[in-house]
């Protein structure tokens, strides 16, 4: 059983308001009514404008994962004659390798080890190339990469801008129009601080036109779903719950404007990246988002162990790596229904962990 008083500061799920978890305890509601279809319209409208997104753009709204809306994106957007270059900086840029390998899209898998793209000189020698693929924040290393730069390079080579915003959407600035993003992947359990299970996308007019030609799935297209999201409807039971805590927090947003939202982020990771110079840990990545720290310890200690300290003794639970970064880096979140007293919790245990009296 997981322990009430835990305190989680994982990049996915994480601290939900108590507003959100009111919301998400009540029954579901039938949702085939005018109703619902207003929730839904509205919710449409709202994301479009927080992602600053091209005149004419739709959202399609998935009940999956964030990787189902990568994968469903990569299925609808892009096909065997396409040639898309993946920038790959990490375990979330290897999965939308993964995908278009899945399904005979042709790639180039350009690998980044710590840079944030501000050059895109290194693109230049690809000819030949239709799309480009970007986790906008690396979260597996914490590396948030420059979309100004990415997006200029898109459109000086007229290529289809698919962008996975899921760690930074609310957090960190993105607009997709001034960035030339086409399709834009959001998900439900990040900044916008929901349960998982819901995931969107947001389309521009240019990627909406390649709708429906190359994905071979019924529940995948998304020409089903546009065409039923005009009356504000799903064509599948959608994650109903989860799109009422997401009307509710979209308009709570909308009430203290995006500005508001993204300062409080930046507030709360600069109040925790203050502190870190107090242990034997460094900034892993020199191009971090508001969203997430990525710690890595200095001491030759295991990160794995921190972690494990954290959970076990503490009942706070961070992000631990998995394979060649398992022992090497830990990520610590700033999204969500944060605030100092709370992140205090884990300096408190960092401090008590490393011996540190203030």
């Amino acid at each position: 059983m997981i322990n009430p008083e835990s305190y989680i500061f994982t990049p996915g799920p994480v601290k939900m308001s108590p507003y959100i978890l009111e919301i998400g305890a009540r029954q579901s509601p039938y949702f085939r009514n005018e109703t619902f279809s207003d929730i839904l319209i509205e919710c449409e409208k709202l994301l479009i404008d927080f992602a600053s997104a091209p005149i004419g753009s739709r959202v399609v709204f998935l009940a999956a994962s964030g990787t189902g809306a990568m994968e469903a994106t990569v299925m609808n957007l892009l096909s065997t004659t396409d040639k898309a270059i993946v920038i790959n900086g990490g375990g979330f840029g290897q999965r939308f390798v993964e995908m278009c390998n899945c399904h005979d899209i042709p790639i180039l898998d350009h690998k980044v080890d710590g840079d944030n793209l501000a050059d895109t000189a290194s693109l230049d020698a690809y000819t030949g190339t239709t799309a480009l693929l970007i986790n906008a924040h690396e979260t597996t290393n914490g590396t948030l990469y420059n979309m100004d730069a990415i997006g200029s390079y898109c459109k000086k080579n007229n290529l289809l801008h698919i962008v996975d915003a899921i760690s930074m959407f609310v957090t960190d600035e993105i607009n997709m129009t001034d960035q030339h993003i086409d399709a834009l992947i959001i998900s439900s359990h990040k900044g916008l601080a929901l349960p998982p299970g819901l995931s969107m996308v947001i389309l521009s007019p240019r990627a909406i036109e390649r709708v429906g030609h190359h994905a071979k799935s019924l529940y995948f297209n998304f020409r089903n779903y546009l065409e039923d999201g005009l009356r504000g409807q799903p064509p599948f039971t959608p994650a109903v719950t989860i799109l009422l805590q997401l009307h509710a927090r979209l308009k709570q947003i909308e009430r203290d404007t995006l500005n508001h939202e993204i300062d409080k982020t930046s507030r709360i990771a600069e109040y925790f990246r203050k502190h870190v110079s107090s242990w034997p840990l460094g900034l892993y990545s020199r191009f971090m988002p508001n969203a997430m720290t990525a710690l890595t310890p200095t001491n030759d200690e295991s990160a794995l162990d921190i972690v494990k300290y954290l959970a076990e003794q503490c009942h706070i639970f961070v992000a631990p790596n998995g394979g060649a970064l398992k022992d090497t880096v830990f990520r610590v979140s700033h999204m969500g229904d944060m605030t100092t007293d709370y992140v205090d919790v884990l300096i408190d245990a960092l401090d008590h962990y490393y011996g540190v009296t203030r």
